[in-house]
C-alpha cells in the first residue's frame, strides 16, 4: 500500500501515530505525544487533503465519499487508516493512521523501555502459560495493543490461535496456526456485512485453543463473555477504561448495548477473566499502570487493583492480594524464583504487610 508524501514517515522506526489536520498540516508521534512535523510539507490545500483520504481508503476498498463520509480500515502490513471528510470536519479531510512496528516488541523489549519491570517476566509469562483470560485495558494509544502482540508471541507453538479484530492490526503474532478474522464492512445496498459479534460466534467451530478479540467496544461483549465463561482459558482482549475499577462499569455499559441485565454481565465478566492490566501514557511513555481482578460484592462488578504505579515506582494496593496472585501465575510458568522477584518489586505502603 502507498501512503504518498507520508510514505517515509510512516516507514521511519519508532513512529506509532502519524495525523493530518483539514488545514493540511502533518502531526507525528514518536513515542512521546503528538508533535507537528517539519520535515514534510503541509497539503497545499483542503481538497489536496480530500483527495488523499480518498486514495488511501480506495486502496483498502474503502468507501469514501459524500454518502459515506467516515472511513476505517488497514493496509496488509496492519496500519489502521481512519479518514473524515466535510462536511464531518469543517474542510477537506482528517487523517489518522496508527503504525505498527515492523517487528513487534517482545516482552523483555518492552521491559527495556519501561513499560513494566523487567522482575515482572515471569509473571507476565506465567499468565500466558497458565492460560489466564486476560483483559487489557486503557486508553487510545496507551499500548494495549503493542503489550497484546507481546504476549501472544510468549504461545506455544503447538496452539491453535484465532483472532478477531474489526480491521487488522496485530499482524503476525508469532505463532503458526494463526487464524486472522476480520469485519467485513456492507456494500453500497447495505448487505453483506460481517460484524464482530458474528465473528467471535463463529470462533467457537474452528477449534480454538485461544480466543483473541483485538477490542471489545459494543455488543460483541455478550459473545465473548460466553465463550470465556463456558471453559475456554486463554483468551485475551482490549477494552477502553479509564482504570482497573472503571472495568466493571464498562462492561456492563456495553452489555445493555447487547440487551445483558447487568446482573447477568455480572456473573459472566467475574468468571471469564483472571487479570487485568491497565496500561496507560505515564510522562508521554507507556506504562503498565495497574493490574487487578474483577470480582462481585452485592452483585455489583467491581475491580480490584491489587499494584499500581504510583509516584513513578509500584506499589501495593492489596499486600496480600498480590502476593496471592503473583505466586498462583508465576508458578504456571515453572519460575519459582520469578514469583518472590514479581513480589519484591511492589513497595508494600500501609497496609501492614511486608515482602
Amino acid at each position: 500500500m502507498r501512503f504518498g508524501p507520508l510514505e517515509e514517515i510512516v516507514r521511519q522506526p519508532g513512529v506509532s501515530d502519524v495525523a493530518v489536520t483539514p488545514d493540511g498540516v502533518v502531526w507525528v508521534d514518536r513515542g512521546s505525544g503528538m508533535v507537528r512535523e517539519t520535515s514534510v510539507r503541509p497539503f497545499r490545500s483542503a481538497q489536496a487533503v480530500r483527495d488523499f483520504a480518498v486514495r488511501l481508503c480506495s486502496q483498502m476498498n474503502c468507501r469514501l465519499d459524500d454518502a459515506s463520509p467516515i472511513a476505517d480500515g488497514s493496509s496488509p502490513e496492519g496500519i489502521r487508516v481512519n479518514a473524515v471528510i466535510e462536511p464531518l470536519v469543517p474542510q477537506g479531510a482528517a487523517i489518522c493512521l496508527r503504525v505498527q512496528p515492523r517487528r513487534a516488541p517482545g516482552l523483555e523489549e518492552l521491559a527495556a523501555r519501561g513499560m513494566m519491570p523487567v522482575s515482572w517476566l515471569p509473571l507476565l509469562r506465567g499468565l500466558v502459560a497458565g492460560r489466564a483470560n486476560l483483559l487489557l485495558a486503557g486508553p487510545t494509544g496507551a499500548g494495549k495493543t503493542t503489550l497484546m502482540r507481546a504476549l501472544l508471541h510468549e504461545c506455544p507453538a503447538t496452539e491453535r490461535v484465532v483472532t478477531v479484530e474489526e480491521v487488522r492490526e496485530l499482524g503476525d503474532i508469532g505463532v503458526g496456526d494463526h487464524v486472522a478474522l476480520a469485519c467485513r464492512e456492507p456494500n453500497v445496498e447495505g448487505a453483506g456485512g460481517i460484524g464482530l459479534s458474528r465473528l467471535v460466534r463463529a470462533t467457537l467451530r474452528m477449534r480454538p485453543d485461544r480466543i483473541v478479540v483485538g477490542e471489545c467496544r459494543g455488543s460483541e461483549v455478550a459473545d465473548l463473555l460466553r465463550a470465556l465463561g463456558s471453559g475456554h482459558r486463554g483468551g485475551m482482549t482490549t477494552i477502553h477504561a479509564s482504570g482497573v475499577k472503571g472495568v466493571g462499569p464498562r462492561l456492563i455499559a456495553l452489555g445493555l448495548l447487547a440487551g445483558m441485565e447487568p446482573r447477568t454481565v455480572t456473573m459472566l465478566a467475574a468468571q471469564a477473566f483472571d487479570a487485568v492490566i491497565h496500561v496507560d501514557r505515564v510522562g508521554g511513555a507507556r506504562r503498565v499502570a495497574a493490574v487487578g481482578v474483577l470480582g462481585e460484592r452485592g452483585g455489583v462488578l467491581v475491580g480490584d487493583t491489587l499494584a499500581q504505579l504510583s509516584g513513578g515506582s509500584y506499589v501495593a494496593a492489596d499486600g496480600r492480594g498480590w502476593t496471592s496472585f503473583v505466586g498462583r501465575w508465576t508458578e504456571s510458568s515453572g519460575d519459582t524464583g520469578g514469583s518472590s522477584q514479581a513480589r519484591q518489586v511492589v513497595r508494600m505502603e500501609g497496609k501492614g504487610y511486608g515482602p
